[in-house]
């Protein structure tokens, strides 16, 4: 067989080989449902170079809302940039609350700010008490008061009695600090509002004091002290009675109001 024979042969051959992978790739898609077909596009999309790319990728798996979409999301917790981990932490919640927590925990602890506030975020959509620990360590000692903020979001959402414990520190250092022992940190707005709202989404008693510390501190801003009043309302205790109706002749109208029908409640109550 001459040279030119030979690479004619091989040229057949391989043309051969193609097409029979074409036709077999050809068969699989058609046995795949719409639903598995984009899983797999937005999979291969998810080995672009461009971040962009890779991101849009994860929004489209998170939006699918289905376990298998959010399993081929998973390896975006691990992509070198710190957007699209960002992203990748709501993409994966539909592969079930306890295995979204386990996945999202370690992120807790990530270098980029950005992405512990989203993760923490994503761990209050869980529901999952088994993060109520990590959350609540990131409430009282991450440097960012913007995580330590969602951290008292999520612990909301989550309602477990156990963070009752560190809202409270987070809202009132005062009653739970050492006496001569001054705190280092300024008070945050929003994480002192967000640990109010959340003492009230728990109900639990254990969070009146706090609650009554910071309502009845006039050199808080007042958003936190109608969320304060509000959530007294919701727990019920009668220890909040004194605080409530003193707080019903502030000059905040919205406050007063609330501190009103705190009082209401507690009253059916």
């Amino acid at each position: 067989m001459t040279e030119r024979l030979q690479l004619k042969v091989i040229c057949i051959l391989c043309a051969s080989l193609w097409l029979t992978c074409v036709v077999a790739f050809a068969q699989q898609s058609r046995n795949l449902t719409p639903a598995q077909l984009q899983i797999e596009k937005q999979q291969q999309r998810l080995s672009s170079s461009d971040p962009e790319e890779r991101r849009d990728a994860l929004m489209r798996l998170g939006s699918m809302r289905q376990a298998a979409a959010s399993r081929a999301a998973l390896p975006g917790l691990q992509d070198e940039s710190a957007i699209v981990r960002a992203t990748a932490v709501k993409s994966i919640l539909s592969i079930g609350s306890e295995d979204s927590a386990a996945q999202l925990l370690p992120l807790l602890n990530d270098k980029d700010e950005f992405v512990r506030r989203e993760t923490a975020y994503a761990l209050g959509l869980t529901h999952s008490r088994s993060a109520t620990a990590a959350l609540s360590e990131r409430l009282l000692n991450d440097k960012e008061d913007g995580v330590r903020a969602a951290a008292a979001v999520a612990l909301g959402e989550i309602a477990d009695e156990a963070a009752v414990v560190a809202l409270a520190s987070a809202l009132a250092p005062e009653l739970s600090a050492p006496a001569k022992k001054k705190q280092k940190r300024e008070p945050n707005v929003f994480v002192l509002r967000a640990a109010a709202t959340a003492l009230g989404r728990i109900k639990s008693r254990a969070g009146t004091a706090a609650l009554i510390s910071a309502l009845s501190n006039e050199k808080i801003p007042s958003d936190v002290r109608r969320e304060a009043a509000r959530s007294l309302g919701l727990i019920g205790d009668p220890a909040a009675v004194p605080a409530l109706r003193a707080a019903t002749t502030a000059e905040d109208p919205f406050l007063s109001e609330i501190a009103h029908q705190a009082l209401k409640k507690l009253s059916r109550g």
